[in-house]
């Protein structure tokens, strides 16, 4: 068992009640980086209300493409040919997540690949909160030279022994995370959890074929969401959103969290309906869309100083049908 080297654990009295129950510490390797890519093996350390290890689950999963960094992760086309689809193990997957919060470094990238994986396989994963161990590190102020999990492994000296591989990612976050909830309980931290939402409706591209993984050529680095340039408004800001009334062409629209439309759909419509996407928040700022307004995410805790106005997605949606043109 790993000693807690920043805190002695709180009393049974002292545990916060408002925490979560159990925990489903997430590690999944990847064909790449963006949204069209493919999981291609999951490892799942469940964890009781205090950290301890119930269990833990891995497997393969053939992506049926190419499987992408083969000098990162190790994978080869060989040896996932004859792993299972990810259909054939999303229902042992849901059974590990079911009634858990997701823990995962860079939570939001492994749940994101996670729902549409789901959303493929026409399933819904039972996931409805996650929490990015971060995320966590930041609000325990923990002194890390950089949010790398072999810098918060190296913190709480856990040892990695193979980088990049599902099951011993899970293994070290889920040995990091026990001593950083344990530190976050004794000092009445709330813990930075954020809704999870299933995709409805996304878009993918068409894969590359497999056998292009040889070299670096083979493989285009991509973050999960790259910027995309819009075309810049035409229509002058006419400020805030009032409830209760439509939106105007030019209104200054910014997204917080997830969306069960995919994030770029949602805002390729609302450029399309002559509204302003905004990519951060600031006084200016007409309109903020969110599912989760409790979430301390910066768009939301800066709403909240602005006096933004706030509607979640089927509002959203609903106010899209019904844009008033701008002025002139």
């Amino acid at each position: 068992m790993l000693e807690d080297r920043t805190t002695a654990p709180p009393s049974a009295t002292a545990w916060p009640t408002a925490y979560p129950q159990g925990y489903a510490v997430v590690d999944v390797e990847t064909t790449g980086l963006a949204r069209d890519d493919r999981i291609i093996s999951a490892a799942v350390y469940r964890l009781d209300a205090r950290g301890e290890v119930q269990d833990h689950w891995y497997t393969l999963v053939n992506p049926q493409r190419d499987p992408g960094p083969v000098w990162i992760h190790g994978l080869t086309s060989d040896v996932l040919g004859g792993a299972p689809l990810f259909p054939d193990v999303a229902e042992e997957f849901a059974a590990r997540l079911d009634g858990r919060v997701l823990v995962a470094h860079n939570a939001v990238f492994d749940w994101q690949m996670i729902a549409r994986e789901y959303a493929r396989a026409k399933r819904e994963a039972p996931v409805r909160q996650r929490l990015c161990t971060i995320a966590l590190s930041k609000e325990l102020g923990l002194p890390l030279p950089n949010h790398k999990l072999e810098s918060l492994a190296a913190h709480f000296g856990v040892v990695q022994q193979r980088a990049h591989h599902a099951l011993d990612d899970a293994r070290v976050l889920a040995e990091a995370f026990r001593p950083s909830l344990l530190a976050a309980a004794a000092g009445g931290v709330r813990l930075p959890l954020h809704e999870c939402r299933p995709l409805t409706e996304w878009s993918d591209r068409p894969a590359p074929r497999i056998g292009q993984q040889a070299g670096y050529g083979g493989y285009r680095q991509t973050s999960w969401r790259p910027s995309r340039k819009r075309p810049a408004c035409p229509y002058p800001n006419p400020g805030r959103y009032e409830e209760g009334k439509c939106l105007k062409q030019g209104m200054r629209v910014a997204f917080s969290g997830d969306t069960s439309v995919e994030r770029d759909l949602l805002e390729d419509r609302a450029t399309e309906a002559g509204l302003h996407v905004a990519t951060s928040l600031s006084r200016l700022t007409s309109l903020l869309v969110t599912n989760d307004p409790d979430s301390g995410t910066s768009k939301v805790v800066k709403a909240r100083q602005y006096g933004t106005p706030v509607v979640d997605e089927a509002a959203f949606g609903q106010l899209l049908a019904d844009v008033e043109p701008a002025d002139g």
